[in-house]
């Protein structure tokens, strides 16, 4: 019998709410015949945007009520002590009580990190969880973490981000020696700050197929398949990356609309700029894990469109497939033991 995925989806969260999330439900089922979801949140809400969209019958799409939202703007704390019935609370509780399998939300992401750590609790073994996503590259993607949870992590902390990372790739991307980098300003020895040093002497021992100090133009590129790095440096890298992807297309549309020559190449060049477009569209990668959690939680980006989210739904179904925590878990063990038996 072929399995069933339950992914559990704070359906109130992010900027537009309901509109996006329930037909981006809609389109996941209609994606996956593999998976069933629980949408999150005011039942009476739900229900009416479910019959607008004639979904309301879909026997794998229920409803959780929820009575409280968590506003993008709160404090974690606040949401953390006040909204123990938001429906980004309850959604994450449904994994923690085993009756989802994963939780996609597009809220607040302070207040996603602390009630998620606060439910799910860490891997043994792991201190701080991580945010890791996949970034287009030149032959598919790279995953990058830590992307904002941590602003100033340890060597030691970085280390474990290696080592999810890596187990991420395997388990997501069926890579037998995921090809780790650490960022920094340069590849020589000699180059970053204290705790990129110490992080990279760490490495150099870690179970991994560790290649060195990799800089930022490496991430695109097919050198890496996962970028180890600060939150603080990783968030920069990332919005600096969708900054300049959005003007370099809002460019290339002003300079083919020019003249009529200019609109006559665009129509020639058509083709190759779908591609292009298809290949970079950051919706396509819309869906960051919060790695070292004892459950899968996928972050959606709170401004996404029903496509966007479709993908974060997606993302959340493969690492449950996947059983990436499982994995995480049993890397780390092992880890452990092999430290114990050389201790001996």
């Amino acid at each position: 019998m072929d399995s069933h995925y339950r992914i559990s989806l704070d359906a109130m969260g992010g900027d537009h709410g309901l509109s996006v999330t329930v037909s981006a439900a809609i389109e996941a089922l209609k994606q996956h015949s593999d998976i069933s979801l629980i949408l999150v949140g005011d039942e009476t809400q739900i229900n009416e945007k479910l019959r607008e969209l004639n979904a309301q019958d879909d026997s794998r799409l229920t409803v959780h009520h929820a009575s409280q939202t968590v506003d993008m703007d709160e404090p974690p704390a606040l949401a953390l002590r006040g909204k123990k019935d938001s429906s980004m609370r309850v959604a994450i509780n449904l994994v923690k009580d085993d009756k989802a399998d994963a939780a996609v939300s597009a809220g607040n992401t302070g207040a996603l990190m602390a009630t998620a750590r606060f439910v799910l609790k860490t891997l043994p073994g792991i201190d701080r969880p991580a945010i890791c996503s996949p970034i287009p590259s030149h032959d598919g993607h790279t995953h990058m973490l830590d992307l904002g949870a941590n602003i100033d992590s340890s060597a030691e902390h970085l280390y474990q981000f290696a080592i999810m990372g890596d187990e991420l790739a395997r388990a997501i991307d069926k890579v037998d020696s995921p090809k780790v980098g650490l960022l920094n300003i340069g590849q020589e020895d000699i180059k970053g700050n204290e705790q990129v040093k110490a992080a990279n002497r760490l490495l150099k021992e870690a179970p991994v197929n560790y290649i060195g100090y990799v800089e930022g133009d490496d991430i695109f590129s097919d050198r890496v398949d996962v970028v180890v790095c600060d939150g603080f440096v990783g968030n920069v890298a990332l919005k600096t990356t969708e900054g300049l992807a959005k003007m370099l297309s809002n460019d290339l549309k002003a300079h083919f609309k020019r003249t009529w020559y200019t609109k006559l190449m665009a129509l020639v060049a058509m083709p190759v700029l779908k591609a292009l477009k298809t290949q970079f569209d950051p919706r396509n990668y819309n869906g960051a894990s919060f790695l070292g959690l004892q459950g899968i939680v996928i972050k959606s980006h709170g401004g996404a469109d029903s496509l966007s989210f479709a993908n974060a739904i997606s993302i959340a179904r493969k690492e449950a497939k996947a059983e990436v925590p499982k994995h995480i878990r049993h890397r780390l063990q092992a880890l452990v033991d092999e430290g114990q038996k050389q201790a001996q």
